[in-house]
Formats: C-alpha cells, structure tokens, sequence
C-alpha cells in the first residue's frame, strides 16, 4: 500500500508544469487532494481528469497576489477534510529582466509570488499540522535559490529566502512532527519560461533553448514524491545543470569560469 495513500496533499501552481504533474501523481498513489492556482475554471479541468470524487478532490482557488486569502482557504481545506497532511509549495513566477530594467513594483510582485505566499500559506496551515503532531511541508525552490544567475536577480533573492526561512523552521518544529522538504529543481520541461515576468510587467513570452530538451514535469513529481516518501530534507532535481551546486561547493574557482559563460536562457 502507498504511503500516501487517503493522506491529505495540498497543491499550490497546480493549473500546469510541476503541480499539475504533483496532482497525478498524488491521485496515482490514493492520496485526498487540495489543489489552487488562479484559474479555477482549469483547476476543474484537472480535478475531472484525476477520476477522483468530490469527496477526495477539492478546488481552492489561490493568488499567490493576495496572501490575506491563506488562513480563509486552510481553514476550508479542514472543514472539508478535517486534516492536512502535506502543504506543495509550489506555485511562483520566474523572472527574464536585468536588475537595472527591473521596476521597484515588479520586485515587490515577484517577493510576494515566491516568498511572502509560501511563507503566509505554510504559518496558516502548521498549527493545524501541530495539533495533529504530524505533518509535511514541501518548498519547491530552485537551483537559482543556490547562486545567482543572469536575468534572474529578485527571482533568485526570492529563492534564497525561502532557504533560510524554511531551514529556520524545521529546526523549530521538527520536536512537533513536522518534516520540512526543499526541492530544487534546475531545468524542467515546463510553461515557466513562457509566463516568466520580463521588463514592463510583460510576460517573456517564449520557451528557454534550455527547457526545451530538459527533464519532464512527470518525471519531475516522480522524484518530489520519492523525497517526500524518505523524508529527505533537501533534493536536487534536474540534469548536468545541477552538478553546478556541487562545483560551486568544491571548486567555485572554475564554478565562476562556468557560470559566465552560460547562455541567459
């Protein structure tokens, strides 16, 4: 029998890319199902095509804009299934602008998709993990929360916090029962390039070269799940680019040569 199986997930981004792939994969495994992103008219899409029933499957639409709706939804969530297992934070923004082109309301936008919703979603659902004395809370962060990298500058700083917020809290609440799993993914074929925010407020509007032959959002979940199943604390997800973070630990002589030399997409 699975180890997720009747336990409570809940999904953040789950409209595409990773979290639509996460869905599957949970529903594969028997697991009860939360899922939230913008679109709720896709999100019902999904929900129908899990095979799943009212009962195991519920809606919650999610801005990751409006942080003031996280308490309201974690407490749907409960009266709905009375629990909740495992929080996926993994809905965000990515970003293809230089710093100097970057407005001011456009860094604040992308610290509040990608830090400040996380951070707001995760403190609205932990007391209820408590009062279970179990729980999981999966941060879908990146290799750009590791190093910098060209275009990426506020999206990267964004990801860097989410480290040092999270590791803070799993030393707080691992004596609660509560497991705390950073996952960072480097390339995955996924739509992030294509929504990634550009100068002016405008979407990127294409797919990185990078992306295109990269590993798959499935294959992707696959590998969050198997993190989450032993309880790792940290998992690097991704192809030859994530041998990076280990040449940045060991040689970060020849790390600096490689980095520059990368294509910005």
């Amino acid at each position: 029998m699975s180890v997720f199986k009747d336990k409570v997930v809940w999904i953040t981004g789950a409209s595409s890319g990773i979290g639509e792939a996460l869905v599957h994969a949970f529903a594969k495994q028997g697991a009860r199902i939360i899922i939230s992103a913008r679109r709720e008219e896709v999100l019902r899409k999904i929900a129908a095509s899990t095979g799943l029933g009212e009962r195991d499957i519920l809606v919650l639409p999610f801005d990751l804009n409006d942080t003031s709706m996280a308490s309201g939804l974690a407490a749907s969530a409960m009266n709905h299934f009375g629990r909740i297992d495992v929080l996926v934070n993994n809905g965000g923004l990515s970003q293809r602008s230089e710093v100097l082109e970057t407005e001011e309301v456009l860094e604040r936008q992308l610290m509040e998709v990608n830090y400040f919703a996380q951070v707001s979603l995760t403190k609205a659902v932990l007391p209820y993990m408590i009062r279970q004395k179990t729980g999981q809370i999966v941060v879908v962060s990146s290799i750009a929360g590791k190093f910098g990298f060209f275009l990426r500058s506020t999206y990267s700083a964004a990801k860097h916090a989410l480290h040092g917020y999270f590791e803070s809290l799993r030393l707080e609440t691992e004596q609660k029962g509560i497991k705390v799993l950073l996952v960072c993914p480097g390339k995955i074929k996924t739509n992030v390039s294509l929504n990634a925010i550009a100068a002016g407020g405008k979407a990127h509007g294409q797919m990185d070269a990078s992306h295109i032959h990269a590993m798959s959002a499935e294959d992707c979940a696959e590998k969050i799940l198997l993190g989450i199943k032993k309880e790792k604390e940290e998992i690097f997800i991704g192809g030859k680019e994530i041998l990076m973070v280990y040449i940045r630990r060991f040689l970060p002589a020849l790390f600096a040569k490689i980095l520059r030399k990368q294509s910005p997409y």
